[in-house]
């Protein structure tokens, strides 16, 4: 049998790259528990650590551990590791969130062994990803064990992790089929003659299907076992979660050798664009949000009480599915996904940008196998993930081919399942990329980053007049927003829980309105480390989230969500955090799930409101000067009683801290340009063999005379990360479909009269618009 011995106590750390480590013991160090990241604090702002560092243990293997296996399981290591056992490299991993293994058997001697392991978060140009808005912690940052074990067991470095896969069908009215594959090794000389065994058991321990197989066990022996079950309870969501329990073994001698204890469900899916996402057979809206892992105080090194305390926050706000983003999470929270009915998008970080030194993204490719494998017998999981807005930057053949070729993948390793993708709003609506997958997804900020809040309606429904078949899921949206802020007339970037609340509302309006449109996954559901953001009076944080980063506060528009989401009954006031009015007349907005509510003013009843809308407004309210006492009450079905209060006063002057006071830009972003004459706005034919706006900036700085014209122009923007690891791919046309650079049409004219006046280098080929 496999022994698991935790392995996260008593390691050494050290900040240093020093290639001695792999050798000689750390001569001064940290003493860290794991997980642990070594950004947990600076990752939250522009300066954070990105660099080699190095963890030591000691193992001692006893003398009847030395005729058993071992093998060392990483949870994972950001962005890449390498393992070392006793001075020799034993394994390494450049997938950095998903779980490798290293068979150290090989390396360990009787007595003590000294175990270092070099993880690096440096920028590497083939290791996704490349370029994302979040922080890349470095660390040991989830859990490691070492697996002791006989000669014979079920395959651990299959890049997987239960070494066994699990699959179920509908087969008839009332008849699944379920498989179970996987490979046996035998790491002795001598073959074995044994079995491989499932029994598949209820909640309540009885059996109710088996299949069993012999074999003779020499080398590496695959295996599949195939039965059927009648009437099983199915996975039926947040509303029925029922997970039957698979028993793996393989046994020889008469001894049970290695075995896995598998959850797993029964359930179909199917994807309409006329009656939505089919959940055995019934219409079920993805009310979905988005997770970052990491946590503030903590960066991503969590704990499983942490991602119990985000499966609770998830939970209370009612949704039914969940997009793991933008990588593999941690498989305990896979698993609660189970437990609790969520269904999951799953996917890799192959977001942003390509690699421009390999462009066949072979990394990609390793990290989706991984992901596959090694998440593959998670009932809760629906879809596979290939890229989110790869195209942000650039999009060439070979990011076509990536992409094709990863969907190829899915479909070899797990054809049960959907493919999908992550657009940014710049992909046109007839695009092919959208031919790639089984489902589309769209990140979309109309009313943040560009046009208005009602312009979303507007896009779903060109994109299904040119898509009239494929199924479109709201992949991301949502707004920056600080608590601490508030409006009566709430805009774009002014950052207050009121227009949060009123961009959010209008998303749910135009998702709960379209069948085409399956669902939403609300960008974010917790504010995430983002270290080179300074926004909406905070830095190092993307404040899209629902709750706050620390999870103690939870904005108006988490209770939006549970209102329209959520069957516990509530009431919750909007607006609690803007205590100073300094109108006399004031609304008053309740959301909650409940018909029928009556609001207070200092114990006065000022309100009753019967409807179906979450959202409850009462008009007009006169608040007294001073402090005011605001109550709201309202029954439920079973006639329990549910409350909430604030506390309000009429002040007589605006607070200015509620108002988020921008940096003014004007001089440097907003209008930088018009120091140019740009009056001859008449374009010019471009010339073969000459420079364009069209060349990528790094093929512009290969010339001097054309990197001059280049820095004339923007020289203001050359120290922004985003421009630093995209040079290579971004051209200025590029530059010019980004909000963030501000380029007019006619700046494009008088810069290409400039660039295409410059002959290229003999072996140059010319770009082309």
């Amino acid at each position: 049998m496999v022994r698991e011995i935790s392995y996260n106590e008593n390691w050494m750390f050290a900040k240093t790259g020093d290639p001695e480590y792999a050798h000689e013991r750390m001569r001064e160090g940290q003493s860290v528990t794991l997980p642990h990241t070594w950004n947990a604090e600076d990752g939250h702002g522009p300066n954070y650590y990105r660099g080699a560092c190095w963890y030591q243990n000691v193992w001692t293997l006893s003398p009847e551990d030395a005729a058993k296996r071992v093998y060392l399981e990483i949870g994972a290591a950001g962005n890449t590791g390498k393992v070392y056992i006793n001075g020799s490299l034993a394994g390494e991993s450049r997938c950095g969130y998903a779980m490798f293994r290293v068979n150290a058997t090989p390396y360990l001697k009787a007595g003590e062994n000294l175990i270092s392991i070099l993880v690096d978060n440096s920028y590497d140009n083939e290791v996704f990803p490349l370029l994302a808005d979040f922080t890349f912690y470095g660390g040991l940052y989830r859990e490691v064990k070492l697996l002791v074990m006989d000669d014979l067991h079920f395959d651990v470095m299959d890049n997987g992790r239960d070494g066994v896969y699990f699959t179920q069908k509908k087969i008839g009215e009332r008849t699944f089929e379920w498989t179970v594959q996987g490979r046996v090794i035998n790491e002795s000389s001598q073959a074995e003659a044994g079995i491989v065994q499932v029994e598949l058991k209820d909640q309540d321990g009885n059996v109710v299907s088996t299949a069993t197989s012999e074999h003779a066990f020499d080398g590496e022996t695959t295996f599949e076992l195939r039965s059927d079950i009648v009437d099983p309870i199915l996975w039926h969501g947040v509303e029925r979660p029922y997970l039957y329990t698979a028993a793996i073994t393989v046994a020889a001698g008469g001894q049970t050798r290695d075995s896995r204890q598998i959850e797993i469900g029964f359930r179909t899916i199917d994807v309409t664009t006329d009656r939505g996402l089919l959940l055995n057979g019934e219409p079920l809206k993805l009310n979905g949000v988005c997770r970052h892992q990491d946590f503030a105080g903590a960066g991503n090194a969590i704990t499983k009480a942490h991602m119990e305390r985000d499966m609770a926050l998830i939970r209370e706000v009612g949704a039914n599915s969940v997009r793991l983003a933008h990588y593999q999470h941690d498989d305990y929270f896979y698993s609660l996904c189970d437990r609790h009915g969520l269904l999951v998008w799953a996917e890799i970080p192959f977001i942003s940008v390509p690699s421009t030194k390999d462009p066949e993204n072979r990394n990609a490719v390793e990290q989706l196998e991984r992901l596959v494998k090694q998440a593959f017998n998670h009932t809760s999981i629906y879809c596979w993930g290939v890229q989110n807005e790869i195209t942000i930057a650039v999009e060439t053949e070979h990011t076509h081919t990536t992409v094709q070729k990863l969907v190829r993948m899915v479909n070899e390793l797990d054809p049960g399942r959907y493919t999908v993708q992550a657009n940014i709003n710049g992909v046109e609506d007839d695009s092919v990329f959208h031919s790639y997958t089984d489902l589309a997804g769209y990140n979309l900020y109309y009313g943040w980053y560009y046009g208005e809040v009602k312009d979303l309606q507007k896009r779903f429904d060109s994109f299904h007049a040119a898509n009239p078949e494929l199924p479109l899921i709201l992949s991301e949206y949502g707004v920056d927003t600080n608590p601490k802020f508030h409006s009566y007339a709430p805009k774009v970037k002014d950052y207050t829980e009121e227009y949060q609340l009123l961009f959010h509302r209008n998303a749910i309006d135009a998702i709960g309105e379209r069948p085409y449109v399956i669902g939403g996954y609300v960008w974010n559901m917790f504010d995430f480390g983002s270290a080179n953001r300074n926004e909406g009076g905070e830095t190092g944080k993307n404040l899209k989230g629902l709750v706050t980063f620390d999870r103690t506060t939870k904005k108006d528009a988490f209770y939006l969500y549970k209102a329209y989401w959520s069957k516990e009954p509530f009431v919750h006031l909007a607006g609690r955090r803007f205590v100073n009015r300094h109108q006399a007349q004031n609304d008053i907005v309740v959301l909650t799930n409940l018909r029928d509510i009556r609001v207070y003013v200092n114990n006065e009843l000022i309100a009753r409101i019967e409807s179906d809308e979450p959202v409850k407004i009462a008009k007009d309210v006169l608040l007294s000067e001073g402090d005011n006492l605001v109550r709201v009450e309202g029954v439920d079905d079973r006639g329990f009683m549910c409350e909430d209060e604030m506390a309000l006063r009429r002040v007589s002057e605006p607070d200015e801290s509620y108002i988020h006071v921008a940096e003014d830009r004007t001089k440097h972003v907003v209008n930088w340009f018009e120091k140019f004459d740009l009056s001859d706005t008449e374009a010019v034919p471009l010339k073969d063999g000459y420079y364009s706006t069209f060349d990528t900036i790094e093929e512009l700085y290969r010339s001097e005379a054309a990197k001059a014209v280049f820095l004339k122009y923007f020289a203001h923007v050359t120290g922004n990360p985003f421009f630093e690891v995209t040079m290579n791919v971004m051209s200025i046309e590029k530059m010019a479909q980004l909000e963030f650079y501000r380029i007019v049409p006619e700046l494009l004219i008088a810069i290409n009269k400039e660039l295409n006046a410059i002959p290229k280098l003999a072996a140059e080929p010319s770009a082309k618009p």
